[in-house]
């Protein structure tokens, strides 16, 4: 989707900085502890309040990716629909439910004008990506230009806008319950550890995105342009053993780290555990991401595929009060339907 005129925007008055979402994912777990520490005492000036959520923290105590089931897939309309505050839950529910439902209470509802108005929720992937922002819209002027911030403050550091084409109803992330939301992930770092280089990629990460906001919410104009974005189009799965299930091979010695590098069709893919090399059978070249990611082992998926296109982003600027309680009014009747 392309958009030539300027537009105007309702002010982020709050935002969410989540952490350990997935437990053994470190970086946001160290980063939000650490907010949280040097906010103690402090009094909010700042023209956007900001919310330190640690996730899931009966994960994080085990260091694992999840307690019961995946958190950060617990978040659709429909599961959420089941999940309402005065509706009871069986004793035997994950632990994760409850939690979704906590979070649910605490940052949104999802799909309300009550939800903050934006989340960043932070992640951590053992795939060579980089620092990449992960988004349900393509057009979602206040991420993008986020992403396109960070992109000039830190130029030395590897980033990519990852969009995943799914409706909002469809959206099971923590991130899809805010107004605004996106994932920051960044890698490589092994699950259960965190390492200094990462941690702060993403301390500086975070800290340029408050700052936009900040700016934003104080009248900055930010000019359009052009942002690289990666569409998601499919998973690939390892091969597998017809009978047990097992993988029968890994990611290519050449493909390996090469997140984001083309993939053209008869490259090679996989190499089986007795040498073969197996190669990509698809009809076009496309986008390898979260290659080899250790945790999606038990998804089915080795590796996921993108499309890349440039979207262009229109200058953006905050509202003034009344045009935005007009804006709210909006949103209102919208909820009605």
């Amino acid at each position: 989707m392309q958009v030539d005129e300027p537009v105007l925007l309702p002010r982020l008055s709050r935002v969410a900085v989540c952490g350990g979402t997935h437990g053994n994912e470190l970086s946001g777990v160290y980063l939000v502890r650490e907010m949280l520490k040097t906010q103690k005492g402090k009094v909010d000036r700042e023209p956007a309040s900001v919310l330190m959520v640690l996730s899931n923290p009966r994960a994080m105590q085990q260091c694992r990716r999840y307690s019961d089931t995946d958190l950060n897939r617990c978040f659709t309309h429909a599961t959420l629909k089941c999940l309402c505050p005065s509706g009871p839950i069986s004793e035997g529910a994950p632990y994760e439910i409850f939690r979704s439902r906590e979070l649910n209470a605490m940052l949104g509802p999802k799909g309300s004008r009550a939800a903050v108005d934006l989340i960043c929720d932070l992640h951590n992937t053992t795939a060579n990506m980089g620092l990449c922002f992960i988004a349900y819209s393509d057009c979602d002027w206040i991420c993008l230009h986020i992403f396109k911030y960070l992109q000039k403050q830190m130029s030395d550091t590897p980033m990519r806008f990852i969009h995943f084409d799914v409706s909002n109803k469809e959206s099971y992330s923590l991130d899809s319950i805010g107004k605004h939301g996106f994932a920051m992930e960044i890698g490589p770092q092994p699950h259960g550890c965190v390492k200094s280089n990462i941690y702060t990629a993403m301390k500086e990460g975070v800290e340029h995105m408050l700052n936009w906001v900040g700016c934003f919410n104080s009248g900055c104009v930010f000019e359009g342009g052009l942002v690289e974005v990666f569409t998601m189009v499919k998973n690939i799965d390892y091969p597998r053993d017809g009978e047990t299930r097992n993988i029968t091979a890994t990611i290519h010695p050449h493909l390996q780290d090469r997140d984001f590098c083309l993939l053209q069709p008869g490259d090679p893919l996989f190499q089986t555990f007795s040498g073969e090399t197996l190669t990509y059978k698809g009809n076009e070249p496309l986008y390898p991401f979260f290659i080899n990611e250790c945790a999606y082992y038990e998804k089915g998926i080795a590796l996921s595929l993108a499309r890349k296109k440039c979207v262009t982003v229109p200058s953006i600027w905050v509202q003034a009060e009344e045009e935005e309680r007009t804006s709210e009014r909006s949103f209102a009747s919208e909820e009605e339907e």
